[in-house]
């Protein structure tokens, strides 16, 4: 018989497409899970089916202009789904790389605030969500005609591990502007990759703390 988590109280979780983002939330959800379901610290797992199918999810939606390449600046529009309860929860940005953030929606949270880098959620009911627009610095030049655009890190953290989470990414550009050259991590069960001339998704589910990273190159190559 599979070793089943038995004594969950709380678990941190954190998440961003461009920066770091924490909250401090219950996982009663978690008593379901099997201790191979985590992963520990400096592990990575990915699944091809998500062991809590019900649990918190990340939605983020990346959109690259012209000017972006050679700002590096970036439009994001993300949604934090089906939180658990908590009394408060605390999403931090990385303050060197967010210029911008503002609320657009909320559901089953009782208050909502952007204070500096932060946006702070209290009373937090099951199943509540965010959504969050944002600029962030988050392209990168990396040579002629190349940029790799960061995404992560992205966890849901608990104790001295972390707990299974799925993350939908899209990016977006004017079609023919950038080519996908690669994805970090690439296609394999628990991580799909999908592109087009004008855009890219990567959808995951996994375990750990994973930065993701696309390496793009000028649509004219």
């Amino acid at each position: 018989m599979p070793s089943r988590l038995c004594d969950l109280s709380q678990a941190v979780a954190g998440l961003s497409a461009v920066g770091l983002a924490l909250a401090l939330v219950p996982v009663e959800d978690a008593r379901a899970l099997e201790i191979s379901d985590l992963a520990l610290e400096g592990e990575i797992k990915f699944f091809s089916q998500r062991p809590d199918p019900q649990g918190y999810r990340y939605e983020s939606n990346l959109r690259i202009s012209q000017d972006s390449l050679s700002s590096g600046l970036v439009g994001l529009s993300t949604c934090h789904r089906a939180l658990d309860p908590n009394a408060r929860v605390v999403i931090a940005f990385n303050p060197q790389r967010v210029r911008h953030i503002a609320i657009t929606s909320s559901e089953g949270v009782g208050d909502a605030r952007v204070v500096e880098h932060r946006v702070e959620l209290s009373q937090v009911q099951r199943g509540g969500s965010i959504c969050i627009d944002l600029v962030s610095q988050a392209l990168e030049r990396t040579g002629e005609g190349r940029w790799r655009l960061h995404a992560g890190p992205l966890m849901r953290r608990y104790l001295d591990g972390y707990l299974p989470m799925q993350a939908s990414l899209s990016f977006q550009w004017p079609e023919g502007l950038l080519n996908l050259r690669e994805t970090m991590p690439g296609p394999q069960p628990g991580v799909q990759v999908a592109r087009s001339r004008a855009g890219a998704r990567i959808d995951l589910v996994f375990a750990g703390r994973l930065n993701a990273a696309l390496e793009l190159e000028s649509g004219s190559r």
